[in-house]
């Protein structure tokens, strides 16, 4: 099927409306029952856990491919970080793009597919820089995922729906992707090593591109937005509306102070488990990971459906929750960091990952809410991009260059100092995410 032609979903057709009305309106989230809304989020559910799992599965193998291929915190940085945030930035805006433009569908499942075969292929590297060349590759065709499923969410669901769907998607999507990245991916490495690892969470991948592909519906097949904007905006004019709202630069700044905490924080604490605490692959991958995941899907649940019922009194609640949440996670994670036993920790970041997952995700729900709807795919992909190259790419190799700068002075210690400091970047994530409030009202767009 062509990009141009009507796109439904073969099993979940759309509920038959008034189609000239509907059109009109751009209500395209009218258009489905909310049981179908429901089943077309858990396969885009599922496209972000697929998403996330690709990425976060590297995090358990770092000290597996460390000792393999015998390189320093520093170049796992970069693995973790340049290898896969350079060609994942360049990628981005061309994908969201064709996404605003045409059919979504097929962007997702072309992208799927590819991010799965190159999954694979870091199982079959033989060398440092042959695992990089296929991070390289995945993080070629990832961003084709999640700013086109974001939109999708936004016309599924009706404006005081979107918080906790979107919430569900891509903080509920992370928790699962690294439930399963960290713990079953942990598990198959430590029973069969860490090219299996790699190479099964390719495959898993891979058979979910044929679901995407029969069942998700694009809206656009029955409803006009914008009257033809959507095609005849170019990329220039659409970053140049996106740069004139106050209250999309500044949640784009607060997730992207965010990401560089919380990007580093998750490639790393695997390994301070490991180092610090002398926990074994199975306790990291099995223990930690489960309730950490649990945390992430509770509080976004919990915080979405929170935010979307502030939201109806005052819409600038979406990023008071994302600043209250970043604000209050900055000390429990100082506390965790600190701590000395690993029970102690996995109960204090139990309440700092809880507290982070009810707020971060509204930073994007800000976003749709001012950027219209011709242009969200747009409006996601330049915050994956701002995450690609801060948070990706420059949280890894922050926490990984502090840690081998002070490993002379503090040996396996080191890494803990690297993880308090790297902490520092949540207040000022807090205060973006307050301004970003302050234009809301004037700056909303359907």
């Amino acid at each position: 099927m062509s990009d141009s032609q009507p796109s439904t979903g073969i099993l979940l057709p759309p509920l038959r409306l008034e189609r000239g009305a509907a059109r009109a309106s751009g209500r395209a989230w009218a258009h489905y029952a909310p049981w179908q809304r429901w089943v077309y989020l858990a396969i885009l559910f599922s496209v972000a856990t697929a998403n996330y799992f690709d990425y976060f599965i590297l995090s358990v193998l770092l000290d597996p491919i460390k000792q393999e291929f015998h390189i320093s915190d520093t170049m796992l940085g970069l693995l973790s970080g340049v290898c896969f945030a350079l060609i994942y930035s360049a990628a981005t805006l061309p994908f969201a793009r064709w996404a605003d433009r045409g059919n979504r569908r097929t962007v997702i499942t072309l992208a799927l597919t590819g991010w799965s075969l190159m999954t694979m292929a870091c199982g079959l590297a033989q060398s440092f820089w042959q695992l990089a060349l296929a991070r390289f590759g995945v993080g070629a065709f990832e961003p084709g995922a999640l700013p086109p499923a974001q939109s999708l969410v936004a016309d599924y669901f009706p404006p005081e729906r979107r918080g906790t769907a979107l919430s569900i998607l891509t903080n509920g999507g992370s928790a699962a992707g690294w439930l399963v990245g960290v713990g079953f991916g942990g598990y198959v490495a430590a029973s069969h090593g860490w090219r299996a690892a790699f190479v099964l969470a390719g495959f898993l991948s891979l058979a979910l591109a044929l679901v995407t592909r029969l069942t998700l519906p694009e809206p656009r097949a029955a409803v006009d937005f914008s009257g033809g904007s959507s095609r005849s905006e170019s990329m220039r004019d659409a970053l140049a509306s996106l740069r004139r709202k106050r209250s999309f630069v500044w949640a784009l700044s607060g997730l992207a102070l965010y990401t560089v905490f919380a990007y580093g924080v998750m490639m790393f604490v695997p390994s301070f488990l490991e180092r610090s605490f002398h926990a074994s692959l199975e306790q990291v991958s099995v223990i930690w990971g489960s309730i950490m995941s649990a945390a992430n899907i509770v509080g976004a649940v919990v915080g979405g459906m929170l935010a979307d019922r502030l939201s109806r009194r005052d819409v600038r609640w979406y990023a008071w929750v994302a600043a209250i949440g970043c604000a209050l996670a900055f000390p429990l994670y100082l506390l965790a960091f600190s701590a000395r036993s690993l029970w102690t920790f996995i109960g204090i970041e139990f309440l700092a990952e809880w507290t982070l997952s009810m707020g971060v995700p509204m930073v994007f729900a800000v976003a749709l809410a001012v950027s219209g709807s011709h242009r969200r795919a747009t409006a996601s992909a330049v915050m994956w991009c701002a995450i690609a190259l801060l948070g990706t790419n420059l949280g890894p190799l922050l926490v990984g260059g502090v840690s081998d700068a002070l490993r002379a002075a503090y040996g396996e210690e080191s890494l803990r100092y690297a993880l308090l400091a790297i902490v520092g970047f949540l207040p000022p994530a807090a205060a973006a995410c307050y301004w970003a409030s302050r234009s809301m009202l004037q700056e909303l767009e359907n």
